[in-house]
């Protein structure tokens, strides 16, 4: 079609060598404008792929415009069990909303299936709607757990100066729900039986009224501890246009 511009085909694959883990640490400084003290080095990433972790990059010809990192890791508890926690991901400004995430995740995916690995968890800001609608509605992901400042307060510009509380994301990476929806499939929902809305620009509210945003974030804070204690889980997200609303259900894996 005269006009249209073609997605660039973006490669994905796993990282070894030290000069890319150096240009995924600059991305970090790019994406988030961590200082130095809050970016992951070299080092870490360098151990990650020797004890079983993950790390991928994205690249549109040879620049590298997106990465993941994922560790080992073993739950706690009698019934233990090995997942991989994804400590990051990333995607340069730019290549944004143009499908670079779901294909990390996917590459994630694919990799621990092929050594038997079940899950993956990562934590996410559940003030940052646009990511919890992919994390639930795109991936199938679900959430059980909360923690509250999880990080400590950071130097990024995006986390505003906020507590970093988090939702714990559980990805059950061969149940039928994710493969349902990986598959393009309708995933069956119980009924709900909570809700709790988040408004949309939260991030222009950080700058703008951080008082007021931090207000925002101890109301959700409170109703998700509520929620979660009272044995619901999230399943899924709804978005209005000017708010996003997470649907809390009974869950069972």
């Amino acid at each position: 079609m005269a006009g249209s511009q073609e997605r660039p085909v973006i490669e994905v694959r796993p990282l070894s060598d030290v000069g890319e883990f150096r240009e995924v640490v600059r991305l970090q400084r790019e994406i988030w404008g961590f200082s130095e003290v809050d970016a992951l080095p070299v080092r870490l990433f360098v151990v990650c792929r020797k004890i079983g972790g993950q790390v991928f990059g994205a690249f549109d010809g040879g620049r590298m415009i997106g990465f993941c990192v994922s560790l080992p890791a073993l739950h706690h508890g009698a019934s233990g069990g090995i997942y991989l926690h994804s400590n990051m991901l990333g995607v340069t400004d730019g290549y944004r909303n143009a499908g670079v995430g779901r294909i990390l995740k996917l590459a994630q995916r694919d990799d621990a299936l092929g050594r038997g690995i079940p899950e993956i968890e990562w934590t996410f800001d559940p003030l940052e709607i646009k990511n919890a609608y992919f994390n639930m509605e795109r991936l199938g992901a679900v959430v059980r757990r909360y923690v509250l400042n999880f990080y400590g307060v950071t130097s990024s510009a995006l986390h505003g100066g906020l507590p970093t509380d988090r939702c714990i994301c559980e990805w059950h990476l061969d149940s039928p729900r994710v493969r349902a929806i990986l598959e393009g499939q309708p995933a069956p929902r119980p009924a709900v039986l909570a809700r709790v809305e988040v408004p949309e620009g939260i991030d222009a509210l950080r700058k703008e009224d951080p008082r007021a945003a931090r207000e925002i974030q101890a109301r959700v804070s409170a109703q998700f501890q509520e929620h979660l204690r009272n044995g619901l889980a999230v399943t899924g997200v709804e978005r209005t246009g000017s708010a996003g609303v997470y649907l809390f259900t009974q869950w069972e894996s």
